[in-house]
């Protein structure tokens, strides 16, 4: 299978993924948040960050969507590094917050890993190729 189909079925897998994950934050912050890997349930009003993270999520979705969706495979590429930041700093915050470490990796670093291995396939797959100077052919 070619480099660019492959790239174009994870990206849109990423999109659909981060997507739903977002939008079940949004809708259903209760039942989503055990599966995020944290030990227990905010406090008080903490509950509004699930909203903040699912809204997060969405954003992310729709952005890396657009990209690909136009065709901006290079821009595209390199919003899948920046948006694996947000999945490392999810695995962080389960790490340090005594949460589940086979959630913090199995889900949150691997999904980053995956989305930066993406962009990077991405990004080596619209490299610009340098081509070699015009040589005049050899009179004979």
């Amino acid at each position: 299978m070619p480099l660019k189909k492959i790239n174009t079925v994870l990206a849109a897998a990423f999109v659909l993924f981060i997507l739903w994950f977002g939008t079940e934050f949004i809708l259903s912050p209760e039942t989503a948040a055990p599966g995020f890997g944290l030990p227990s349930w905010p406090s008080g009003d903490g509950g509004g960050f699930l909203i903040v993270k699912g809204i997060r999520d969405v954003v992310l979705a729709l952005v890396l969507g657009v990209l690909l969706v136009t065709g901006n495979r290079r821009a595209l590429g390199w919003a899948l590094l920046v948006g694996a930041l947000a999945a490392y700093g999810d695995m962080t915050t389960v790490l340090a917050h005594h949460g589940s470490v086979a959630t913090a990796l199995g889900v949150h670093c691997l999904t980053a890993t995956l989305m930066a291995a993406n962009g990077l396939l991405m990004l080596h797959e619209t490299r610009k190729v340098a081509t070699a100077p015009a040589v005049p052919a050899p009179a004979v």
